[in-house]
């Protein structure tokens, strides 16, 4: 083997702070923080989530929320909606006229016959 071409593989202690379980493996890993595991001092890698915490390793279920995904976009952008519901009632209310002053000259056509 080459001399200096290869990253440093040492023993290395990773802690799952969502879990608090900790794993140590070899790994080639970088950290400047070093914790003390049974009597021996360590790099030290905290994580987010391993397969001690993730759900598709511990079989747990997330909760989720009772209300669908339609409602739950509703709910946060229903707001918006109003804006497209106005000028969609003003566009009814026109077509309603235009409707309107058609049967009107249908009439007036009719009465003149």
């Amino acid at each position: 083997m080459r001399k200096d071409i290869h990253p440093d593989y040492q023993e290395v202690l990773f802690h799952d702070t969502n879990a608090d379980v900790f794993f140590l493996t070899r790994s080639t890993a970088k950290t400047k923080a070093t914790r003390e595991y049974e009597g021996k001092e360590y790099p030290y890698y905290p994580l987010d989530i391993s397969s001690a915490s993730h759900p598709f390793y511990t079989g747990e279920q997330r909760k989720t929320s009772t209300e669908g995904r339609v409602a739950s976009f509703n709910k946060r952008f229903g707001a918006f909606g109003g804006r497209n519901k106005k000028a969609a009632d003003s566009t009814e209310q026109a077509a309603d006229s235009t409707e309107q002053a058609a049967d009107s000259t249908e009439q007036a056509a009719d009465s003149a016959e």
